[in-house]
Formats: C-alpha cells, sequence, structure tokens
C-alpha cells in the first residue's frame, strides 16, 4: 500500500452551461442516510377502523415514532390523530399486496423494521420497542409466531397475522421484484398466509419465532376472558395478544399492563433505595449522607441571594403568587388538578403509615407552600387539619405538617439546533409615525448584522398611516424613505420593499394579511420591531425551527433595561458585552417566524370558524399571531428564549385596541423593561436622598 499515491481530480466548469443548485437536505439525519427504527403498519378495514382501528391509535401510538393504517375501503373517513392509506380493493390478500407496494416505494429508505399486525390486535408497545432496540436490521428476516400451511411442505411455516410479526428493511428489498408474480400466481384468502407462501416461494424464507438470541411472544386471548386474572407475568412479556373482539377489551388490556409495569417500577425504587442505603454505611458521613427521599437529587444550592427559590403560598382554591403580578388568583385547570392530587396522596400516606392504629380524615387545608427546584421537582409542605380516628373509635382533630415531593421523570437537555441554510428570510418591519426616531438605528443593524456578511435576506417595511397622520401637509414618514433609498444604494442586491398602509387598527395578522398576498406560499416570514436587533443566529434558528405545516417559531427576546436606572451612578458595560442589563421578555411576542402557508391555512380557517361578525370583531386589532395560530391551528407554536435577538429600551406606548389581556400584558412588558427590582430600588433610594437634603 505504500506505492499509491493521491490523484487530484480538478473541477471544471463546463462553459454555458447554468449551474445547478446542489440541495442540502434540512437535518443531518436524512443527509448521513440514518433511518428510524421502527414503523407499525396495522391492517384494517371498513367496518373495524372506527371502532378497533381508533383503539389501537389509542394505545399504541405513543409508543411508536410512526403509525400507519391501511384499509382496503374507499374514501374513508380519517379521524383525528390517525393516518390512514387506502387502497380501494378490499380483498384480504390485495390489501397486503398493496400494503407491501406502498412500503417499498415510500419507507423502505427511513426504516429499519417493519411491524405488520391487525386491528383486532393488541399489541404491548414497551415489549415491541425493547424487542426491535435489540435486534439488528442487516439480514433478511421474517419474525413472528409460526404457523404450518395446510397442505404445504413440512418446515414451511407462516406468521400467524393476528400475532403480528416483524419485516426487516433488508427482506423487503429483496422481496419487491418478486411482488407482481406473487399477485398473479399465488392464491389466498389470508393475508398472513398469501405473504407466508409469496417469501417460501421466491426467496425461500420461513417464519421465525428466535431470533438473535430473542424470542417472539404471543398471547392466544380465550373467548369471554376476565382480564384481571391474566397472569401478570405471561402478559408482560408478551409482544402480542389476539384476538381483540371489541375496543373496551383493548382499553382492559392496556390497563392491566400499565399496572404490571407500574407495580414493576416500585419494586425497583424499593430495590434501588434498599441498595442506596446499604452502601451509605460505607460513606465517610455514613447513614447521615442519606438525602429525603432517597435516591433523589440533593436539592439546588443557591450561590447568592439572587438564586433562592422562592415558596409559593396557595389554598385548596386560590393561589398567592400569580403570573400577572396580582396578590391572589383563583385555581383553574391543572394547577387545581395538581394540589387536588397532592392532598389525596397525603391522606393515602398517612393512613398507609398508621394503619391500624389510626385511621384520618381530611377537614381541610390549612397552609400550603410550593416551589419547583429543577433538579428535584415540586416540593410542597402542607399544613392539614385532620380527624383522626383510633382503634377505639375514639375521634379527635389534629393539626399534622407534611412534606412531599413530585420528583421529576425523565430529564433530557434539548440543545437549540444550529444550522446554516440557504432559505431566503423576509424580515416584515411595520412602522407607526411614533416609530420614525428609532428607524436609523434598525436599519444601521440590520445592515452590519445581516447585509454586510451577505445573508440571504429581504425587507419590507410597512408605512402604517392612522387617521391623524394621513391628513398633515408633511409626510411623517418623509426621512425613512430617504434612509430606505440610501439603504438600496449601498446594497444594491437586497431586496427590499415599501409598502403603505392606512389604517387605524394595525394588528399584527391584518398586516400580514397585505404582506402576505405579494409573496409565494413558501416565503419564509420574520416579523421584526424597529427595536429588534437580529443576528445571523437568529436568522438560522428561524429557519430551523419554522417547519411548515408543522411549527411556527416565536423567539423570546432580550429587553434591555432603561439605561437611566439599570446603569444609574454606575459606568456603561463594555460594547463586548453582548447581553446588555436586561431580562428576556416572556409577556411579549413582537418577533415571529412563520410560513406563509402556515399563516394563509390559519387565516382561513378563522374565518370559516367565526361567523361574519365575530371576525369583524376579531380583526379590530385585538389579535395577534400567537393568538392567531394557538386558537385557529393546529401547528406546534414553539416558544424559546433567544439570546442572539435583542431589543433596545424604549418608552413604548401601548394600543388601546389590543384585548384586554393583551393590552394587560403590553403595559406589564413596558414597566418589566424599567429596570430590576433592585436597579428601581437603588432609584428610588437616591431619589428618597435627594428629596430629603
Amino acid at each position: 500500500m505504500s506505492d499509491l499515491k493521491p490523484r487530484i481530480i480538478p473541477f471544471i466548469r463546463k462553459p454555458h452551461v447554468p449551474h445547478k443548485k446542489v440541495l442540502r437536505t434540512r437535518y443531518i439525519q436524512s443527509e448521513l442516510g440514518f433511518r428510524e427504527r421502527l414503523l407499525v403498519v396495522v391492517l384494517s378495514s371498513r367496518s373495524t377502523l372506527n371502532s378497533l382501528g381508533v383503539a389501537v391509535n389509542r394505545t399504541l401510538s405513543s409508543h411508536v415514532s410512526r403509525l400507519l393504517f391501511f384499509t382496503g375501503a374507499r374514501s374513508p373517513k380519517v379521524l383525528p390523530g390517525m393516518e390512514v392509506v387506502s387502497h380501494g380493493d378490499e380483498r384480504p390478500a390485495w390489501l397486503m399486496y398493496h400494503t407491501l407496494r406502498h412500503l417499498e416505494n415510500h419507507l423502505l429508505s427511513t426504516y429499519d423494521w417493519f411491524y405488520v399486525t391487525q386491528d383486532d390486535s393488541y399489541t404491548n408497545g414497551y415489549h415491541l420497542q425493547d424487542l426491535v432496540s435489540h435486534l439488528s436490521p442487516g439480514p433478511a428476516v421474517y419474525v413472528g409466531q409460526p404457523m404450518e400451511f395446510i397442505g404445504g411442505q413440512e418446515e414451511w411455516r407462516y406468521c400467524h397475522g393476528g400475532s403480528g410479526y416483524l419485516l426487516s428493511r433488508a427482506l423487503l428489498l429483496s422481496l419487491g421484484p418478486h411482488l407482481d408474480f406473487c399477485r398473479s400466481d399465488i392464491l389466498g384468502s389470508r393475508p398472513d398466509e398469501w405473504l407466508g407462501r409469496c417469501l417460501q416461494d421466491t426467496l425461500g424464507i420461513a417464519c421465525v419465532a428466535n431470533y438473535q438470541g430473542l424470542r417472539y411472544v404471543s398471547f392466544a386471548l380465550p373467548r369471554n376472558v376476565d382480564v384481571e386474572a391474566i397472569d401478570g407475568a405471561v402478559l408482560g412479556s408478551c409482544v402480542s395478544v389476539y384476538p381483540v373482539r371489541d375496543a373496551a377489551l383493548t382499553y382492559r388490556l392496556q390497563r392491566k399492563l400499565s399496572q404490571i409495569r407500574l407495580h414493576r417500577t416500585y419494586r425497583e425504587i424499593h430495590r434501588l433505595q434498599n441498595e442506596i442505603r446499604n452502601l451509605s454505611s460505607l460513606t465517610p458521613n455514613g447513614e447521615a449522607s442519606l438525602l429525603w427521599p432517597v435516591g433523589i437529587n440533593p436539592p439546588f444550592s443557591p450561590t447568592s441571594r439572587f438564586d433562592l427559590l422562592t415558596w409559593e403560598y396557595f389554598t385548596e382554591s386560590h393561589t398567592f403568587s400569580c403570573p400577572d403580578g396580582a396578590p391572589k388568583c383563583p385555581l383553574h385547570g391543572v394547577w387545581r388538578l395538581d394540589v387536588q392530587q397532592v392532598l389525596d396522596e397525603a391522606l393515602d400516606q398517612l393512613n398507609q403509615r398508621y394503619h391500624p392504629w389510626l385511621r384520618f380524615k381530611m377537614h381541610r387545608l390549612l397552609n400550603g407552600y410550593r416551589r419547583f427546584d429543577p433538579t428535584r421537582g415540586m416540593e410542597y409542605t402542607l399544613d392539614l387539619l385532620l380527624e383522626a380516628t383510633t382503634e377505639r373509635d375514639h375521634v379527635g382533630v389534629i393539626t399534622k405538617r407534611l412534606s412531599l415531593l413530585r420528583p421529576l421523570g425523565l430529564v433530557e437537555i434539548l440543545p437549540m439546533p444550529y444550522v446554516t441554510e440557504a432559505t431566503r428570510v423576509q424580515l416584515v418591519l411595520p412602522l407607526m409615525p411614533a416609530d420614525v426616531s428609532h428607524v436609523a438605528g434598525f436599519l444601521d443593524a440590520f445592515a452590519t448584522n445581516l447585509l454586510d456578511p451577505q445573508e440571504n435576506v429581504a425587507l419590507t417595511v410597512l408605512l402604517v398611516y392612522d387617521m391623524g397622520s394621513s391628513g398633515q401637509e408633511k409626510d411623517v414618514f418623509e426621512d425613512v424613505r430617504g434612509m430606505v433609498s440610501e439603504l438600496e444604494r449601498r446594497y444594491s442586491y437586497l431586496h427590499l420593499e415599501l409598502s403603505v398602509v392606512h389604517t387605524e387598527l394595525p394588528s399584527q395578522v391584518r398586516l400580514m394579511e397585505l404582506v402576505s398576498k405579494k409573496h409565494p406560499m413558501d416565503t419564509l416570514f420574520f416579523l421584526v420591531s424597529v427595536w429588534s436587533e437580529a443576528t445571523t443566529e437568529v436568522l438560522n434558528r428561524c429557519r430551523m425551527n419554522a417547519i411548515t405545516a408543522w411549527q411556527v417559531f416565536s423567539p423570546v427576546h432580550y429587553q434591555e433595561h432603561s439605561p437611566e436606572v439599570s446603569r444609574h451612578s454606575f459606568s456603561a458595560p463594555p460594547p463586548a458585552d453582548f447581553l446588555r442589563d436586561g431580562h428576556f421578555d416572556r409577556l411579549s411576542s413582537s418577533e415571529f417566524c412563520f410560513y406563509n402557508s402556515d399563516f394563509m391555512g390559519a387565516r382561513s380557517r378563522m374565518a370559516a370558524e367565526v361567523g361574519a361578525q365575530e371576525e369583524e370583531d376579531e380583526d379590530n386589532g385585538n389579535i395577534e399571531l400567537l393568538e392567531l395560530f394557538l386558537r385557529h391551528s393546529e401547528l406546534h407554536v414553539f416558544r424559546a428564549l433567544e439570546p442572539a435577538l435583542v431589543q433596545r429600551f424604549s418608552l413604548r406606548k401601548c394600543s388601546t385596541h389590543l384585548s384586554g389581556e393583551g393590552y394587560h400584558r403590553c403595559v406589564l412588558s413596558t414597566l418589566e423593561a424599567l429596570g430590576s427590582r433592585s436597579h428601581l430600588a437603588m432609584a428610588l433610594f437616591d431619589q428618597d436622598q435627594t428629596n430629603s437634603t
């Protein structure tokens, strides 16, 4: 090998041949050819899709990455949350043929294993995922519950369809060229027998129950069986249970299996806690090093007084720490359910600990405190007024203080994706007459951060004239037009649009309606404000987190505090300090990133869901994009802190046309932008000192 020399192949571009743009995939997983582990295929029919099919979807879809239903019915009614493929041929063997052909044409490049089952079979999603995760997808293999052919050779076996079976990707690749032969030459009334004979005749592959040291186990369910009487060990080790004759039986099996796994988890927790207690005697501090609860992370230790985790006081009906700053607000929804669950759990724990000497009954909650510890979970301290009954039926009232912890489950760190893509981002900048003095700062930052590095961006400036500015002799946006012309002259490659809007109610939705009509459906919009400073990182995350027909992105900008308050009697921070004195403004949604097709779809749906009069009321400047996508679309609305998106401080006036909740959020956002509590306290202290002298 030492005599090998590298050979350099120069790139020679042919003249008069247009350059072809290199197509880069959106995710590195697709570019490197990574495949998902498992796809579940469910064979259904017209009569069972809306009953058994729905039950399978509800019990299995949360365990797998994708669940596909195949049916021979023509134009079946597609239910929400179900992905249905209709072939229009209800013959069972032909349904199997069309299903395999669909997998070959569309899904072979995406998945390693294909699990095929019927909607009258219950699948243990936990055990199926565990089984597939230990299998190698390399060879052509056919795994399931082997059954003998009627009149076939002795060693021939097919996998029973009710039990479900696994097909490897290599098997389907080898079977593809022979599907048409099997369709014309093999007769069969059952899809599982037809597939087994096709594999046996063309590839010589029979069904196996054991593969790579793992065994595929299924359970034949007797008629009129009592689910609670089934042995938990047998049910827990099965991949599938068949036949399931009604949807209610599917839900009972799911409940039984969940109980089995829950008890197994509790036993494992107790085993690990006992092991930790035994090992604690070998530590330097002995059993004193044990923390409560055993095996849970220790409480968060603050490094300064600014890191303290505050306790929230609550009762059974109200909390005294409200998001909007109010001193008291009622508990609703999941928060009220959370308090009720904690009280029930506290009473159950007391009765278990003091049984049979005492029985407790809840009178009321005297005091409740809770705080969220990011290293442990939600901690509770409860003062309960209880009625205690002894074994001799003596009754007394006592007060008991309890500490409880709702620990965190599986904690994952989700890194913010950072990619560079060539998708053009169309920035949309609405300007009101009051914003004219801030335009120069925005355009300077826009040119420095995005145009000088030659980012693939375009800019649309909306000049919004209200009734007061429309009748003036001098154009209030005259200076803005000059700045825009200068920007076009300096950057000739910039796609810049200047639009004029006359309206008294400049809502985000109404302004975007005017812009969206002038752009293609695949345009990626980034709505910004005149105080925003966007960078290349923001554009890349906008491109990555806005996904057509799936997700819109609402970045939470970093709001700069008032320099007069935050830097009072202090020197200004160095320019290298990217995050100035400020905070992340969770109350504002002034920036938004979305595709034009998603906006038009949500807008059309809003028009269809509300009447003409109601729609007119909605358009009265009181609806924002965040409300539009939350109320009138099924898109995922992704909000995340964005440190690369900074807003400069400026005293802003909230529009009176906003809804009550929107106006309240705007006022709170403006007040919080003045400064932190320490800055405001220092400013008040200096003012008091000045007044006293």
